[in-house]
């Protein structure tokens, strides 16, 4: 099968919903990113699609609230899930938030491969392993994007990266590890790559 190559720059928001009963039919292929409040996902998203507000970006973490669907192509999704971890706001609303959270990850039959942004200088606190565990025991790949590189010099995000990457091996899964910069285009190539990857079973049906 030979890879393609999708233009993310046409990537075009679909719709908003606070859970998956509002979402669109489940089928083609989404990849979902997910990641703590503060990892930076829609800077990624944006990046990625070259739009400086495709996804909304705010100096306060959190504010990805709904799961928020991009497509590419036709069959071909990118999904904004609902930040998790650090967010300044009420106990109740941070439980409605992994509640459509977790019931995507679990329900949602055509996820195909899942981005989880850390942040370099912060990688593999409990709630991304716990995401990391989740999605090695679905059977899904994942890319680790090692977000905001261009705070560290190249050696020091080059021991990181082999720091993530050792720290990953008794998962025993698919699991890709890159550092990420949207400010110093580092590692966009190589999320297109993966997502291109992922999305390729569609264009070989």
């Amino acid at each position: 099968m030979s890879e393609i190559k999708l233009n993310y720059h046409k990537t075009h928001f679909l719709t908003s919903s606070p859970n998956i009963r509002a979402i669109p039919e489940d089928s083609g292929i989404e990849i979902a990113f997910a990641g703590r409040s503060n990892a930076g996902k829609s800077t990624a998203l944006n990046a990625l699609t070259n739009q400086k507000n495709l996804a909304r970006t705010s100096k306060t973490p959190g504010r990805t609230q709904l799961i928020n669907l991009f497509e590419v192509e036709p069959h071909c999704k990118l999904v904004d899930l609902p930040g998790y971890g650090y967010a300044a706001v009420p106990e109740q609303m941070k439980i409605q938030w992994q509640k459509s959270l977790g019931e995507y990850l679990q329900k949602r039959e055509c996820l195909g491969g899942l981005v989880v942004l850390m942040d370099i200088r912060h990688p593999l606190k409990d709630l991304d392993q716990q995401m990391i565990e989740w999605a090695v025991s679905a059977d899904l790949p994942v890319l680790l994007l090692l977000t905001k590189a261009d705070k560290l010099s190249q050696s020091a995000r080059s021991k990181q990266v082999k720091m993530v990457r050792e720290a990953i091996l008794p998962f025993q899964g698919d699991i890709q590890v890159e550092a990420f910069s949207a400010q110093n285009k580092i590692g966009i190539d190589k999320l297109a790559a993966k997502l291109d990857h992922w999305f390729s079973p569609i264009f070989s049906e």
